[in-house]
């Protein structure tokens, strides 16, 4: 019984990890974002598509490493958390961070995924945060800032229509 319950949990989380649902997914929300449109702020919105791009990877990235890394020191909040500028420094630039984002939230799929991780237990080096935490944490982050994106989409006329 144990193991099928452990198994539910897991499965649970990973969706959420993933988007979906009632959530879009990474890969939806920024797929198509024309490069014209990457640095520009809505009228009355505080971020660019690529701000919040850069959020969404820096942020995982700190709550990755701080699950598995226990000589992990976080950026300073918020500046270490948001980029310099509301643009892009270039197309590559904008590509690797899709990229990074991708292998950050594969690895921490891989960490929920893994049997041998026990989602219960405090993480040693925390104030009493557990993998669990992280995860559901990481899944609620993500979903709230990919909803800003489609938001910052919408209102540049950069998400698709549901005619």
């Amino acid at each position: 019984m144990k193991t099928n319950s452990d198994k539910a949990l897991r499965d649970h989380v990973l969706f959420l990890l993933g988007g979906g649902g009632a959530h879009v997914t990474f890969d939806d929300a920024i797929k198509g974002i024309p490069p014209k449109l990457r640095g520009k702020k809505p009228n009355g919105l505080p971020h660019s598509c690529w701000s919040l791009l850069e959020h969404l990877r820096l942020a995982q990235r700190d709550i990755l490493e701080f699950s598995r890394n226990k000589k992990h020191v976080s950026p300073d909040w918020p500046s270490g958390y948001w980029p310099s500028s509301d643009a892009s420094p270039s197309n590559a630039a904008w590509n690797a961070s899709i990229q990074n984002f991708r292998k950050d939230l594969k690895t921490m799929q891989a960490l929920v995924a893994n049997p041998k991780t026990d989602l219960f237990a405090r993480i040693p080096w925390g104030d009493g945060q557990t993998i669990l935490r992280e995860a559901l944490l990481l899944a609620d982050h993500n979903s709230y800032h990919l909803g800003q994106l489609l938001d910052v989409r919408r209102l540049l006329g950069a998400w698709p229509s549901s005619d």
